[in-house]
């Protein structure tokens, strides 16, 4: 269920997206290294004394960020994705052998509900079932969108590629907490999704409480600063097309 998200990136239109994000990313870096030069010499005429060492490392961040934020995001969540099958079928085999993946162990959890009281099956089996199916259909359709939403977020990022060279790098922080928000929440809200699976069979309160937590990965994840969704600083943004503006107006005049 998690792998959907991941195979995503084995298209080749999308790979075709990554490429194109990528090289536009480079573009923005080197017009962002030459903005942040013509800012060093305009605060050595203003000022005469300047930081050429924030300068070099903000160029140095800046060229670690825009050749990994299109490959690195990728691979840490085909990682997370991987580790979390591995982690679900050997939690699996472990406590309910005989059962190989969540299919078979979905089926064995509906056994439970094979006998029926007057001919029906009761109002309590009744909600339990809509319960489950409303954990199990909100995961698995998370899940479909997470790839997406993946790629919006690297779409994003390639725009913090001008910001960084010029040492503005806020934006571009929020945006990696961004990705790791979006992994964690894969990791765990499949596992507990199994681990309510695991527990349903002989708590019925207890398992359906652990499957109800999952979705609320997202939401305690964003209590901690780790926010999935896709966000851009505005005041960033304003900043950055403000000094744009500036740079170009004292380039015409001289």
């Amino acid at each position: 269920m998690s792998g959907m998200g991941a195979k995503l990136f084995d298209l080749s239109w999308i790979q075709a997206a990554l490429k194109f994000f990528r090289l536009f990313g480079w573009g923005l870096f080197v017009v962002g290294i030459v903005v942040a030069i013509f800012e060093f010499a305009t605060e050595y005429q203003s000022y005469g004394r300047v930081n050429i060492k924030s300068v070099l490392l903000n160029i140095l961040k800046g060229f670690f960020a825009v050749s990994l934020f299109t490959t690195l995001p990728v691979e840490l969540y085909k990682f997370t994705v991987t580790l979390q099958n591995t982690f679900a079928k050997d939690l699996t085999g472990a406590f309910m052998s005989g059962y190989d993946g969540i299919e078979g162990l979905a089926m064995n959890v509906l056994s439970i509900y094979s006998p029926q009281i007057g001919g029906a099956i009761s109002l309590f089996y009744l909600l339990l079932i809509i319960a489950l199916g409303y954990c199990v259909i909100k995961v698995f359709f998370s899940n479909i969108k997470r790839g997406g939403i993946l790629l919006t977020q690297i779409s994003v990022g390639t725009l913090y590629m001008f910001s960084i060279p010029r040492g503005y790098s806020d934006g571009f922080t929020q945006w990696i907490k961004q990705v790791i928000a979006l992994c964690l929440t894969t990791f765990m809200q499949t596992t507990l999704l199994f681990l309510g699976l695991l527990t349903w069979k002989t708590d019925l309160l207890l398992g359906l409480g652990i499957m109800l937590a999952a979705n609320e990965v997202p939401r305690i994840a964003q209590s901690f600063g780790l926010d999935t969704s896709v966000k851009m600083n505005m005041m960033s943004v304003v900043h950055t097309t403000t000094t744009a503006v500036n740079m170009a107006r004292a380039v015409v005049k001289k």
